[in-house]
């Protein structure tokens, strides 16, 4: 169903069943609210639900498309030609799956919140752990608030023509499960961002701290995937509050919440993963199973690594390097989009091939691109040496289909895992990020030294050879561009990439940075960081059944 407001309405099905007749509106056996929510553990059965619902993937999907992530790939037929060019259709597509998905976790949500309302937790009940059924409640509660917290900032990451500003049109507020015929029109982003604010506060004062080997993880909180990270944490309510104040320009909150998110994951041992940890070895780092890379196994689902909060996915799941392949993350895999040139040159600090034997440099372009790639040389326009054999990339006399035959860079930042070729968690927050925020705020203070420190210490862990040149920012406009570039590199295929040029594209003087070669066979190669085409147009399927919703300028 496409409809919002029918959306809001459906019952989760592996919950709720009911059917009707003409003689019998209420059958016998049929599970109602009250059937559904008898017991803590019930509301925890139902939680699992809730953050199935939890996905950045459409967001991960149309960033890379409609920014500078992607190129049409060698075994592409026109699949996403259109969104690529820029062309962005509000009857379909990513807007409508964004909105109906992200309000499907906000309804989700709120369902089990009033479900819970039905039920008395037991106080004097004791966990193995020590915890007792009102503590477990509250922890449940606040996990969904915070999802629900979620849904809600995505939403207006997306459909809000100006984030910084609280008084600017937002998205439908949703703290409760409306009636079915309820029209409601469009909250102020002050409005949305004073419900966030106070559903994680809940979230933080709530959720209980669990490790993947506490006795109780799969019995009353959490499903069986053995992962602790996989579900939300106080600290991840931290890294939640730096990026949202980063977001809205408030850099002291920003860096304040950034700064805890990096000190308690110190203190939990998880830090920045060493590129130098572990000899490159071809075989062994690409394996997905068996990889002793820390950075890589991340990536592959091995381990933990920089990852404050993912979303599991495993088989059965929407596959997240689907977006690139039609089979598998390999050159023989049907890959219809691969990495576009213009970020490949990024990872390539020292001008060499970086999948080359012995070569070095940035750890990066290991990880995110398949040893099986096509690489032409970068040539002497770019690395800055003399040719000694060709054809380059950036020769202009190469023709546009052998370019792109003899150029395949296969994108391998979502590598599988074991049964699922396609598939690996969705990485939501990490703690690189919260650096890159504590980058920002710096730059924000006027501290151009204490960012460039920053951004030094991202790039020496990164590079495989070792510390790398303190950066020296001639002004302000330098260090925001030197931040979003580290930025487009690490957090590339994450969703990131739209919104940061969005935020940060005219404090860097940057935009959508497109190699031209592969913009030939599109509409065409950028779009000017005042374009419309920033904010996306609220779907049709909500315009046409709402006559409160009013639709972003330019659609």
């Amino acid at each position: 169903m496409k409809k919002i407001k029918l959306l809001l309405v459906l019952v989760f099905i592996g919950a709720f069943s009911s059917c009707e007749d003409a003689y019998n509106i209420v059958q016998d056996g049929e599970f109602s609210e009250a059937n559904t929510f008898k017991t803590v553990d019930d509301m925890a059965l139902y939680l699992n639900n809730v953050y199935d619902y939890a996905s950045i993937l459409s967001q991960i999907r149309f960033t890379a498309l409609m920014t500078d992530e992607l190129a049409l790939g060698n075994s592409n037929a026109g699949q996403d030609k259109d969104l690529e060019g820029f062309i962005l259709n509000p009857s379909q597509g990513e807007p409508l799956n964004i909105w109906l998905g992200q309000y499907s976790l906000i309804n989700r949500a709120n369902r089990l919140l009033r479900g819970a309302a039905l039920i008395t937790p037991d106080p004097t009940k004791v966990d193995a752990s020590g915890f007792t059924e009102v503590e477990k409640y509250n922890s449940i509660i606040g996990q969904a608030k915070a999802l629900r917290a979620f849904g809600h900032f995505q939403l207006l990451n997306y459909f809000s023509t100006n984030m910084k500003d609280d008084n600017a049109l937002g998205v439908i507020l949703m703290d409760r499960v409306p009636d079915t015929y309820e029209h409601l029109p469009r909250n102020t982003n002050g409005e949305v961002y004073a419900l966030i604010e106070s559903d994680l506060q809940y979230a933080f004062d709530n959720i209980i701290d669990r490790n993947a080997g506490a006795t109780n993880v799969a019995a009353a909180d959490y499903a069986a995937t053995g992962k602790a990270w996989n579900y939300l944490t106080k600290n991840s309510i931290n890294a939640f509050r730096a990026r949202l104040y980063a977001y809205r320009g408030n850099y002291a909150l920003a860096k304040q919440y950034a700064d805890a998110a990096i000190a308690t994951a110190s203190g939990q041992g998880v830090t920045l993963n060493s590129a130098a940890a572990t000899p490159f070895v071809a075989a062994n780092f690409y394996s997905t199973t068996g990889t002793t890379n820390p950075y890589r196994k991340m990536w592959a689902d091995l381990a933990q690594g920089e990852v404050l909060f993912s979303l599991f996915r495993g088989v059965g799941n929407e596959t997240v390097a689907s977006t690139f392949y039609f089979n598998k993350t390999n050159l023989t895999g049907g890959a219809f989009h691969d990495m576009s040139r213009s970020l490949f040159n990024l990872m390539d600090y020292n001008a060499n091939n970086p999948l080359a034997s012995g070569a070095q440099g940035d750890i990066r372009a290991y990880a995110f691109v398949d040893p099986t790639s096509k690489v032409l040389s970068l040539g002497p326009v770019i690395s800055g040496v003399a040719a000694t054999s060709g054809p380059f990339y950036n020769d202009p006399s190469l023709v546009y289909d052998i370019y792109k035959a003899k150029d395949v860079l296969c994108i391998d930042k979502y590598p599988g895992k074991a049964g699922l070729d396609l598939g690996n968690d969705l990485k939501v927050f990490r703690l690189s990020e919260m650096y890159f925020i504590q980058a920002e705020a710096l730059v924000s203070q006027g501290d151009l030294a204490g960012a460039a420190a920053i951004i030094k210490s991202i790039r020496d862990v990164r590079n495989k050879v070792g510390p790398q040149p303190l950066p020296v920012y001639a002004d302000a406009t330098a260090a925001w561009a030197d931040v979003l570039k580290e930025r487009r590199i690490e957090l590339c295929y994450e969703g990131h990439r739209y919104i940061d040029l969005k935020r940060l594209g005219a404090l860097a003087n940057a935009g959508i940075d497109r190699f031209s070669r592969d913009c030939e066979p599109l509409a065409g190669c950028s779009i000017d960081l005042t374009d419309y085409r920033f904010t996306m147009p609220i779907p049709v399927d909500e315009t046409k059944v709402n006559p409160t919703m009013v639709q972003n300028p330019g659609y």
